[in-house]
């Protein structure tokens, strides 16, 4: 079976509809890539911000109604976000672990963090296979469980789009885990 490389993320769209208005319905894409999820989002309704230190990859998603793109890298220099607030922030197939604490500044309260990427296994099905760009098992809940309300977590090897081991989080920002609503409608 062919599996679109280009689709939003299963995880991503599960979990999208837990994003509120809050922040304006600002939702930022981190590490975005030509804009899969940034495309999906916008066209649920939410205000993104597509970050990438690629410019062509950016350049594709140029038009796109409800997308703002940003070209920095990420890993070198300042946070280009410095006092932005997100009602939803998506990050997947991206690992920088100095980042975590600026995405959590990011979010607002009741923010969303939908995390998807590689994990350690993953070698065994291809790139990447740098211990340093795979989480350790656990290791999304080590780093956001603590300080967040998590709604969602998975772990293991994927078959779809394609082979991989990998980690997820969904995780809501102050608020009780009875305060968040997890049967609201489903986002195509």
């Amino acid at each position: 079976m062919d599996h679109d490389l280009d689709a939003p993320s299963l995880w991503v769209r599960r979990w999208a509809a837990l994003i509120s208005g809050a922040a304006g319905g600002a939702v930022l894409d981190l590490a975005c890539g030509r804009g899969r999820h940034a495309r999906h989002l916008a066209a649920l309704g939410y205000a993104v911000t597509a970050v990438d230190r690629d410019a062509g990859a950016l350049a594709s998603l140029e038009g796109v109604r409800g997308v703002h793109t940003l070209c920095a890298d990420l890993e070198a220099g300042s946070w280009p976000l410095a006092q932005r607030r997100f009602a939803g922030i998506v990050v997947t197939h991206y690992l920088h672990r100095p980042l975590f604490p600026r995405l959590l500044e990011a979010l607002d309260t009741g923010g969303v963090l939908i995390y998807e990427t590689f994990a350690r296994g993953n070698e065994d099905y291809g790139r990447p296979s740098n211990p340093d760009y795979l989480l350790r098992p656990g290791e999304l809940l080590e780093a956001f469980g603590s300080l967040l309300t998590v709604v969602g977590f998975e772990q293991g090897r994927v078959n779809v789009p394609k082979q991989a081991v990998v980690q997820r989080l969904c995780a809501v920002s102050a608020l009780a885990a009875g305060d968040v609503v997890l049967d609201a409608p489903a986002s195509g």
